[in-house]
Protein backbone atom coordinates (compact mmCIF):
# COMPACT_ATOMS: atom_id res chain seq x y z
CA UNK A 1 0.00 0.00 0.00
CA UNK A 2 1.42 3.37 -0.98
CA UNK A 3 -0.38 6.46 0.27
CA UNK A 4 1.62 9.70 0.42
CA UNK A 5 2.51 10.55 4.00
CA UNK A 6 1.25 7.26 5.44
CA UNK A 7 3.71 4.74 6.83
CA UNK A 8 2.37 1.20 7.11
CA UNK A 9 3.71 -2.15 8.17
CA UNK A 10 2.30 -5.66 8.06
CA UNK A 11 1.69 -7.13 11.49
CA UNK A 12 2.26 -10.66 12.71
CA UNK A 13 -0.58 -12.47 14.41
CA UNK A 14 -4.25 -11.82 14.83
CA UNK A 15 -5.93 -8.44 15.14
CA UNK A 16 -6.56 -8.82 18.90
CA UNK A 17 -2.92 -9.79 19.45
CA UNK A 18 -1.70 -6.72 17.59
CA UNK A 19 -3.99 -4.49 19.66
CA UNK A 20 -2.70 -6.09 22.86
CA UNK A 21 0.93 -5.57 21.81
CA UNK A 22 0.17 -1.94 20.99
CA UNK A 23 -1.48 -1.39 24.37
CA UNK A 24 1.61 -2.91 26.03
CA UNK A 25 3.86 -0.61 23.99
CA UNK A 26 1.83 2.40 25.14
CA UNK A 27 2.18 1.34 28.78
CA UNK A 28 5.91 0.66 28.44
CA UNK A 29 6.45 4.21 27.18
CA UNK A 30 4.04 5.92 29.55
CA UNK A 31 1.83 6.96 26.64
CA UNK A 32 -1.83 7.35 27.54
CA UNK A 33 -4.18 7.24 24.55
CA UNK A 34 -6.64 10.12 24.51
CA UNK A 35 -9.12 8.06 22.51
CA UNK A 36 -9.64 4.65 20.98
CA UNK A 37 -12.07 4.76 18.09
CA UNK A 38 -13.40 1.36 17.08
CA UNK A 39 -14.69 2.07 13.58
CA UNK A 40 -15.91 -1.52 13.08
CA UNK A 41 -17.98 -1.40 16.26
CA UNK A 42 -19.49 1.94 15.25
CA UNK A 43 -20.38 0.53 11.83
CA UNK A 44 -21.97 -2.54 13.42
CA UNK A 45 -24.15 -0.31 15.61
CA UNK A 46 -25.82 1.02 12.49
CA UNK A 47 -25.99 -2.36 10.77
CA UNK A 48 -23.05 -1.90 8.41
CA UNK A 49 -20.20 -4.37 7.94
CA UNK A 50 -16.62 -3.24 8.41
CA UNK A 51 -13.51 -5.30 8.97
CA UNK A 52 -11.68 -4.67 12.25
CA UNK A 53 -10.36 -1.11 12.31
CA UNK A 54 -9.19 0.76 15.42
CA UNK A 55 -7.81 4.29 15.59
CA UNK A 56 -5.69 5.35 18.57
CA UNK A 57 -5.29 9.06 19.33
CA UNK A 58 -2.47 10.11 21.66
CA UNK A 59 -0.09 12.97 22.17
CA UNK A 60 2.03 15.15 24.37
CA UNK A 61 1.23 18.88 24.63
CA UNK A 62 4.92 19.59 25.27
CA UNK A 63 5.75 18.17 21.85
CA UNK A 64 2.86 19.41 19.72
CA UNK A 65 2.18 22.88 21.10
CA UNK A 66 5.30 24.51 19.66
CA UNK A 67 4.51 23.07 16.25
CA UNK A 68 0.94 24.36 16.41
CA UNK A 69 2.15 27.78 17.58
CA UNK A 70 4.19 28.00 14.38
CA UNK A 71 1.52 26.38 12.19
CA UNK A 72 -1.98 26.43 13.77
CA UNK A 73 -3.35 24.29 10.93
CA UNK A 74 -1.40 21.35 12.37
CA UNK A 75 -4.23 21.14 14.89
CA UNK A 76 -6.19 19.17 12.28
CA UNK A 77 -3.51 16.46 12.31
CA UNK A 78 -2.40 16.51 15.94
CA UNK A 79 -2.50 14.78 18.36
CA UNK A 80 -0.75 11.79 16.87
CA UNK A 81 -2.73 8.86 15.54
CA UNK A 82 -1.99 5.23 14.90
CA UNK A 83 -4.36 2.87 13.12
CA UNK A 84 -4.65 -0.92 13.21
CA UNK A 85 -6.76 -2.70 10.63
CA UNK A 86 -7.40 -6.12 9.19
CA UNK A 87 -8.06 -6.92 5.56
CA UNK A 88 -7.70 -9.87 3.19
CA UNK A 89 -3.91 -9.50 3.36
CA UNK A 90 -3.74 -9.66 7.16
CA UNK A 91 -3.35 -7.14 9.96
CA UNK A 92 -1.61 -3.81 9.45
CA UNK A 93 -0.41 -0.85 11.50
CA UNK A 94 -0.16 2.66 10.07
CA UNK A 95 0.55 6.25 11.00
CA UNK A 96 1.13 9.64 9.41
CA UNK A 97 4.76 10.49 8.74
CA UNK A 98 5.49 13.53 10.95
CA UNK A 99 7.78 15.02 8.27
CA UNK A 100 4.91 14.80 5.79
CA UNK A 101 2.61 16.56 8.26
CA UNK A 102 5.00 19.50 8.53
CA UNK A 103 5.41 19.60 4.75
CA UNK A 104 1.63 19.47 4.33
CA UNK A 105 1.30 22.54 6.52
CA UNK A 106 4.16 24.37 4.78
CA UNK A 107 6.36 24.25 7.82
CA UNK A 108 10.11 24.32 7.88
CA UNK A 109 10.91 23.93 11.54
CA UNK A 110 10.45 21.45 14.32
CA UNK A 111 13.10 18.90 13.33
CA UNK A 112 13.96 17.80 16.90
CA UNK A 113 10.29 17.32 17.75
CA UNK A 114 9.71 15.56 14.42
CA UNK A 115 12.49 13.12 15.21
CA UNK A 116 10.95 12.41 18.62
CA UNK A 117 7.49 11.91 17.10
CA UNK A 118 8.85 9.72 14.31
CA UNK A 119 10.85 7.60 16.73
CA UNK A 120 7.85 7.10 19.02
CA UNK A 121 5.46 6.23 16.19
CA UNK A 122 7.96 3.84 14.61
CA UNK A 123 8.65 2.11 17.93
CA UNK A 124 4.95 1.72 18.71
CA UNK A 125 4.20 0.39 15.21
CA UNK A 126 7.18 -1.98 15.26
CA UNK A 127 6.26 -3.43 18.65
CA UNK A 128 2.61 -3.80 17.71
CA UNK A 129 3.49 -5.48 14.43
CA UNK A 130 6.10 -7.96 15.70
Amino acid sequence: MSIPGLITRAAAGRYAEVLARLENAFVARGVVPIARIDHASAAAQVGLPLAPLMLFVFGNPHAGTGLMQARPTLGIDLPLKLIVWEDADGVHVGYNDPAWLIQRHDGDNGAPILNTMRDLLEALAREAAS
